[in-house]
């Protein structure tokens, strides 16, 4: 499956649902698909593109469509960070937030021994947050002044 077929199987998916969440799936693949039709890359990667497509077996009909799609997009997403190391926008950002968040509450609980133990968890949360943040954003700029941002 080329790119712009996908785009246009996508495209057809969105007018058939009245469902946002499914919407807003499949523009996210349009997306994402779009945006690689306007890099430039070779013949070869084109086709590796293409044949990581077809084994989404995107074109068959399941019950729960949007579940398969979503799992389909992540699948893709992840391929392309693998192999191109292209990232979508805001990527490090949320990784570092959750991140931040975990070791957070973790030093939270920790800090929390010595004082009480509802500020230190709400503290560790708070530090682990900007901390998260923070990497993430620096992590997001890196990749987007490489230019693999998607």
């Amino acid at each position: 499956m080329t790119l712009q077929e996908a785009t246009n199987y996508f495209k057809s998916l969105k007018t058939e649902t009245t469902k946002k969440s499914e919407i807003k799936v499949y523009n996210q693949f349009i997306e994402i698909l779009s945006k690689l039709e306007n890099r430039e890359f070779t013949t070869h990667e084109i086709q590796s593109i293409e044949v990581e497509l077809d084994s989404l077996n995107l074109k068959s009909n399941p019950e729960n469509r949007k579940k398969i799609v979503k799992k389909s997009l992540l699948k893709f997403e992840k391929y392309l960070r693998d192999t191109f190391s292209l990232t979508s926008k805001g990527y490090y950002t949320n990784l570092g937030v959750s991140l931040g968040v975990l070791f957070g509450v973790v030093a939270g609980i920790l800090i929390g021994e010595r004082f009480e133990r509802s500020l230190g968890i709400s503290f560790g949360i708070c530090m682990g947050l900007f901390i998260g943040v923070f990497i993430g954003r620096r992590l997001d700029s890196k990749v987007k002044a490489a230019g693999n941002i998607l």
